[in-house]
């Protein structure tokens, strides 16, 4: 039976579009405020590609940080019952609704030289965290980690547990039955996860100036050098911000299919 589809009233169909212009209207404006002529020589200015470079490096280390530290937190959440398990799955994702500049305030508070743990990691180790390309690959994978992590464990609460049993009733041990069973099962979660972490390590910007501060050539990133170029080069700053533009995009086409559901008829 085939259900037909309602035209929508009046007063929400204008509600719908004052939505989507909210959305529309400041990337319609950004795309019309950019230089296209001169696109290519604002991104090779040496303060974008220096924040080009450090953004690609420092986000792919987060992405695997994330992935190695997220992985087995996702499966201890979805697999076990560990008391509290409530409480630690709240730690988990309260950088997600955490604001990014006070994540970068904890960060600080638990790792600068002031602290207890970062003077003993410099003392000890020579690892200073703060103002340092390592605090910025920490930041962004304590901002982005969460997303990755819920992907994840949804991953491993739908997959059928009875692949995992058959194998561990062949005698597989059970890191056999995660490497050679669980982790193809939730292979494209896996993806769909580190591909989230990426994007947002790529764009993250409170944490990480708070945190790693705001250093050329050492902690600016992409969003901290567009925050600092608009006083002093637009052209660049326009042209810095259609790039995250672009890889927002492609990471929405990417990941459609889980995230939304696919193509809509």
């Amino acid at each position: 039976m085939t259900v037909r589809r309602r035209r929508p009233p009046t007063l929400v169909l204008v509600a719908a579009t004052a939505g989507l212009l909210l959305f529309a209207l400041p990337l319609l404006g950004l795309l019309q405020r950019a230089d296209w002529s001169h696109l290519v020589d604002d991104l090779r200015t040496p303060a974008s590609t220096a924040a080009m470079r450090l953004s690609v490096t420092t986000s792919l280390l987060a992405t695997a940080l994330a992935i190695g530290l997220g992985l087995p937190l996702a499966w201890v959440l979805a697999r076990t019952d560990i008391p509290g398990k409530a409480v630690v799955r709240a730690l988990v994702l309260l950088p997600m609704v955490l604001p990014p500049v006070v994540g970068g305030v904890a960060l600080l508070s638990a790792f600068s030289r002031r602290s207890p743990l970062g003077s003993w990691l410099y003392d000890a180790l020579g690892i200073q965290l703060t103002f340092s390309r390592a605090g910025v690959v920490l930041a962004e994978a304590f901002v982005a980690m969460p997303f990755f992590v819920i992907t994840v464990e949804a991953a491993l609460r739908g997959l059928d547990p009875r692949y995992e049993q058959v194998a561990a009733g062949l005698g597989a041990r059970p890191t056999q039955v995660f490497r050679r069973v669980t982790l193809p099962l939730i292979g494209p979660a896996v993806v769909a996860g580190a591909i989230l972490i990426w994007a947002r390590a790529l764009g993250e910007f409170g944490a990480t100036i708070t945190f790693a501060g705001n250093i050329a050539g050492r902690t600016q990133t992409l969003p901290l050098a567009i925050y600092l170029q608009l006083e002093s080069d637009p052209g660049s700053a326009v042209a810095l911000s259609l790039v995250l533009l672009l890889v927002s995009f492609v990471v929405l086409i990417a990941l459609r299919d889980r995230w939304l559901g696919g193509s809509p008829r």
